[in-house]
C-alpha cells in the first residue's frame, strides 16, 4: 500500500504548474470581466463618494397620540430601507435615533434623488370614486389620455384630457374647455350634486342624475344633507388652486379614508382639482405591483398591480357601480397617493380577476417609483424633513486616501518582515500577497454593479486586516518547513512533509476569522458590515491563495539550487537554523556463521 501512495505523492509533487495555471486563468478572467463590463473600480460608499444624510422627524397622526413607538419606528425603518434598496442605491444606510427620528444615508448614484423622495413619503394609497374635477387657475388641458386600467382580461377606455368645468358632466374632448372661471353657484351645484349622488344606495338612474346640473333633489332632507356636506368642500374646492405649491402640500391630506375630500393631480403638466368619494379600495389591498413597458401598445410605462382576495372584491364592485355612470367624471376613480391624484382613469366595464394596471404618461423613473412604494406598503407614520446634509466627495477622498495610506504603510511592513526573517522564502510571499490583492480588488470591482457593493471606509480596514491574515499563512508554512529542515530533512521532503501540518493550522485559523466576520455581518447594520463582508471575503480568498499559488510555487522553488542547497540567503540555511546532522543508520558487524571453527582463523 505504501509504494502506491508515494507515487500518487510524486505525480502530484511533479504538477504544480497545474494549480498556478487556473488560479492565474481566473484572475485574468476576473479582471476580463472587469474591464468588459466598465467597472473598472469598486463602487464607493456615502463616506467615500459623498452623498446625502436626511434626518426624519415622526409625527403624530391626528388622533393617534401614542403613534411615537418603537415598533412603528422599527416598521419604518424597515420599509425605508426596503425602498431605497429596492431602487438598487449602493450602501443605503437606514436606522432610528433616538425615540422620533430616522436618519437615512443615501450614497450618489444613478437614482439617489428618486430614493431622496421616497424615503419619507407615507405612502397611504385609495381609491376613490371621482365626483367632480376641474382645472386649476392658469393650467392649460392636454388632449391626451390621463390614465387607463385594465385587469382580469376586461379593459378600460382612456378618459380625455380634463376638463376645467366643474359641472361634472361632461368633460371636454380635445382642448376646448370651459373657462375656468366659473360661477360659485354652478360649482356648488356640482359639488352638492355629486355628494348626493355618492350617498344614494342605488346605482341605477340616481347615480346618473346629478350629471345633469338642472335635475331635481330626490328629496328635501337628502338635499340639505348634502348641502350641509357639501358647504365645506365646495368652500375648499373653490378656493383651491393647484397651481401653487403651498396649497398642494395641505390639499386631502389629513381627509378620513370614510370622507368625502378634494385633491390635486397633475396630468401632462397641468394640475387639476378634484372632487373625490370615500375610499372605496385601500392600498393594503394591493398585494404586488412592477412597472413594465407596454410593448404592444402606445401606453410606454405602466404599472401593474394583483390584489389580494378581498380587494379583488372590492375592486370588481367599485369598477362595476363606476361603468354604469357611463359619463364622466361620474365613471373615474382616483388613485391617491398621500393625499395627491396619481392617476384618474375611466372605467367601461368591470374589471374583475384581481389585477389591474396604471398607465399614463409615466417615465420609467415614475412608473419604479410608484410601484416600489405600493410593493413595500404605507409607512406606520408621517415623517417631516428636519435637516438634509450634504457629504462632499472631497472629505471622502481625504478619508480613502489615508486609508490607502494606512493600507500601503501596513504591507510595507510585512514585506519588511518577510525580507528581514525568510529572505529568499519572501519571493514565495510577496507574489503571493500580490495575486490575493489583484483578486480581492477584482471581485470587488465585479460586486458593485452584482449585489450593490459598495467600499466604505470600514470595508477598507477589513482589506487592511487582511493583509496580516494572509502574511500569517505564509508565515505558518515557512515555519513549518524550517522545522522539518531542523530535524535533518532535504528542502523537498521537508516541503511535502511540512505542507499538512501547515493546511490543517491554516484552515483552522480562517475558519475562526471567518466565523467572527459571518457573526459581525449577521448582528450588525451599516457601514459595520462592509468591514464584515470585505473581512470574510479576503479570508476566503487567502485559502484559495495559499492553496492554489503558495504551496505549488514552493514546491516549484525547492527544486531550484539556490533554496535545495541552503543558500544563506534563501531563508533555509541548515547552519542558520541549527539542524541535526543526518540520521544515517549504523549497520552491525555480522556475527560468525554456525557451524565448526576453523582453528586456524581462531
Amino acid at each position: 500500500m505504501a509504494a502506491p501512495k508515494r507515487g500518487r505523492s510524486a505525480s502530484a509533487q511533479s504538477k504544480p504548474g497545474r494549480s498556478l495555471a487556473l488560479i492565474l486563468i481566473a484572475i485574468a478572467a476576473l479582471t476580463g470581466g472587469m474591464f468588459a463590463s466598465g467597472n473598472t473600480t469598486p463602487r464607493l460608499g456615502i463616506d467615500l463618494a459623498g452623498g446625502t444624510s436626511i434626518t426624519l422627524q415622526a409625527k403624530n397622526e391626528p388622533g393617534q397620540p401614542n403613534a411615537i413607538n418603537k415598533t412603528n419606528m422599527d416598521t419604518a425603518v424597515s420599509i425605508m430601507n426596503r425602498r431605497v434598496n429596492g431602487l438598487g442605491v449602493s450602501e443605503a444606510e437606514v436606522q432610528t435615533q433616538g425615540t422620533s427620528n430616522i436618519i437615512v444615508n443615501i450614497p450618489k448614484g444613478t437614482n439617489s434623488a428618486e430614493a431622496r423622495k421616497q424615503v419619507g413619503t407615507t405612502a397611504k394609497l385609495y381609491f376613490r370614486p371621482v365626483l367632480a374635477q376641474e382645472a386649476s387657475t392658469g393650467a392649460t388641458p392636454s388632449a391626451s389620455p390621463s390614465a387607463s386600467a385594465a385587469g382580469g382580461g376586461a379593459s378600460s377606455s382612456p378618459s380625455s384630457s380634463p376638463s376645467s368645468s366643474a359641472s361634472g358632466s361632461q368633460k371636454a374632448t380635445g382642448t376646448s374647455t370651459a373657462s375656468p372661471s366659473s360661477s360659485a353657484t354652478s360649482q356648488g351645484r356640482a359639488v352638492t350634486d355629486a355628494l348626493k349622488a355618492d350617498s344614494t344606495p342605488s346605482s341605477s338612474a340616481s347615480a346618473s342624475s346629478p350629471a345633469s346640473p338642472s335635475a331635481p333633489s330626490a328629496s328635501s332632507s337628502a338635499d340639505a344633507g348634502a348641502s350641509a356636506a357639501a358647504a365645506k368642500l365646495q368652500a375648499e374646492f373653490t378656493a383651491l388652486d393647484c397651481s401653487k405649491a403651498a396649497q398642494r402640500a395641505t390639499a386631502g391630506k389629513t381627509a378620513k379614508p370614510g370622507d368625502s375630500t378634494v385633491a390635486c393631480g397633475q396630468v401632462d403638466g397641468a394640475w387639476y382639482k378634484y372632487v373625490l368619494g370615500p375610499a372605496r379600495v385601500d392600498g393594503t389591498e394591493v398585494k404586488k405591483a412592477q412597472a413594465v413597458f407596454d410593448t404592444q401598445g402606445a401606453s410606454g410605462w405602466q404599472v401593474q398591480m394583483t390584489f389580494t382576495s378581498s380587494g379583488a372584491k372590492k375592486f370588481a364592485d367599485v369598477t362595476g357601480e363606476l361603468a354604469k355612470n357611463g359619463q364622466p367624471p361620474q365613471n373615474e376613480f382616483g388613485i391617491v397617493l398621500d393625499g395627491e391624484v396619481v392617476s384618474s382613469p375611466t372605467v367601461a366595464q368591470s374589471i374583475t380577476g384581481g389585477q389591474a394596471e396604471i398607465s399614463g404618461s409615466f417615465t420609467q423613473e415614475e412608473a419604479q417609483s410608484l410601484s416600489n412604494v405600493l410593493s413595500y406598503g404605507a409607512l406606520p407614520l408621517s415623517f417631516k424633513t428636519q435637516s438634509v446634509t450634504t457629504v462632499t466627495a472631497a472629505l471622502g477622498g481625504q478619508q480613502l486616501h489615508a486609508g490607502l495610506l494606512a493600507g500601503a504603510i501596513g504591507l510595507a511592513l510585512v514585506i519588511i518582515y518577510l525580507v528581514a526573517f525568510y529572505r529568499g522564502l519572501s519571493l514565495v510571499a510577496i507574489p503571493s500577497l500580490l495575486v490575493s490583492a489583484a483578486l480581492t480588488y477584482a471581485i470587488m470591482a465585479l460586486l458593485g454593479p452584482t449585489i450593490h457593493f459598495a467600499l466604505n471606509l470600514p470595508a477598507v480596514c477589513g482589506a487592511i486586516v487582511a493583509i496580516g491574515i494572509t502574511a500569517d499563512s505564509f508565515i505558518v508554512f515557512f515555519e513549518r518547513i524550517r522545522d522539518e529542515i531542523r530535524e535533518g530533512r532535504t528542502l523537498r521532503p521537508a516541503v511535502e512533509r511540512a505542507w499538512p501540518r501547515a493546511r490543517r493550522t491554516i484552515l483552522v485559523s480562517d475558519f475562526v476569522s471567518f466565523l467572527a466576520a459571518a457573526v459581525l455581518f449577521i448582528v450588525t447594520v451599516g457601514k459595520v458590515q462592509g468591514f464584515a463582508f470585505t473581512l470574510g471575503l479576503t479570508t476566503v480568498l487567502d485559502v484559495v491563495v495559499v492553496f492554489f499559488f503558495t504551496k505549488p510555487l514552493m514546491t516549484i522553488l525547492a527544486r531550484r539550487k539556490f533554496f535545495a542547497s541552503g543558500h544563506k540567503w534563501s531563508g533555509l540555511d541548515p547552519k542558520g537554523l541549527g539542524a541535526k546532522p543526518p540520521l544515517r543508520r549504523t549497520r552491525r558487524p555480522a556475527g560468525p556463521a554456525a557451524g565448526p571453527v576453523d582453528p586456524k582463523e581462531a
